[in-house]
């Protein structure tokens, strides 16, 4: 029997899904990046041991927590029976792969848990940075700190306001996706700095507050959005597509689970504004 389920049973699961996130982090840390092997997909994006042996963790801790519920994960996007009319958990096991390849810190696990096509709860880890972001649609959004798999106190954060008139606006942006669109559209914003973040990492800072916007012209993939957008959401932004309208998830796979545009909004007010 499929499942619906709201904030409130989503608050039940928020702690046991933070332990396995943590715990998926922990794998990814143990592996040697000097050493390990590292394959191409079909698109061309790498796939390491590291986004393996997450995504097995991830998997087997989800059917213990909730097996009636179903996943769409990266690495496993054949077992997907889209649509998923109800809720289902979208998984990232390793957001950022070529941030890990490359030796950097800026790589997450993200998962979020999707209600009738729109994220509902968030989780974003960056394991080597000791930080994640997580948050609950209608019930506010955390930053916590761990040191392997203990988890230390939760700190509420929120997104902050439109920079007034003459103060810059902080554009996050990737390292490694840029495009002429994405540039233009920062240009466009008043007295522009970007801050180069690396994953979803992105995210979390738009959530606490120390970005102001995250946009995407080029196209990426459902399970790199989802659980971003459930943490800036709960901590009162908004992500839309370029147009300004609602992203919708785990609606349909002809498209390969594809958003071709959006934008992470600190400030939901600036929607349609600018």
């Amino acid at each position: 029997m499929k499942r619906i389920i709201d904030g409130e049973a989503a608050s039940g699961l928020m702690e046991p899904l933070t332990a396995l996130v943590v715990k998926a982090g922990e794998a990814i840390l143990a592996i040697n990046r000097s050493k390990m092997r590292v394959d191409g997909k079909q698109d061309g994006s790498p796939v390491t041991e590291a986004d393996l042996a997450a995504d097995r963790i991830i998997a087997e801790g989800l059917a213990q927590l909730a097996g009636d519920v179903p996943t769409l994960s990266e690495e496993r996007t054949q077992l997907a029976a889209p649509p998923f009319r109800e809720s289902f958990f979208l998984i990232d096991p390793l957001d950022g792969t070529k941030e890990f390849v490359a030796g950097r810190d800026e790589f997450t696990v993200n998962l979020a848990l999707v209600t009738s096509g729109v994220p509902l709860l968030g989780i974003v880890s960056a394991p080597a940075l000791g930080l994640l972001w997580r948050g609950i649609v209608g019930r506010g959004a955390e930053r916590v700190s761990f040191d392997g798999v203990t988890i230390g106190a939760a700190e509420p954060v929120h997104t902050r306001r439109l920079p007034m008139s003459g103060e810059p606006w902080i554009a996050a942006v990737s390292r490694s996706h840029g495009d002429p669109k994405t540039e233009a559209f920062i240009e466009g914003r008043p007295h522009a700095v970007r801050k180069t973040v690396g994953s979803a990492v992105k995210f979390g800072r738009i959530a606490e507050g120390s970005a102001d916007i995250y946009p995407r012209f080029g196209p990426t993939c459902e399970w790199d959005v989802g659980a971003g957008c459930a943490v800036v959401t709960a901590a009162g932004g908004r992500v839309t597509d370029g147009q300004g309208s609602e992203l919708r998830f785990g609606q349909r796979s002809d498209s390969g689970f594809i958003i071709p545009d959006f934008i992470a909004w600190g400030d939901p007010q600036a929607v349609g504004r600018y």
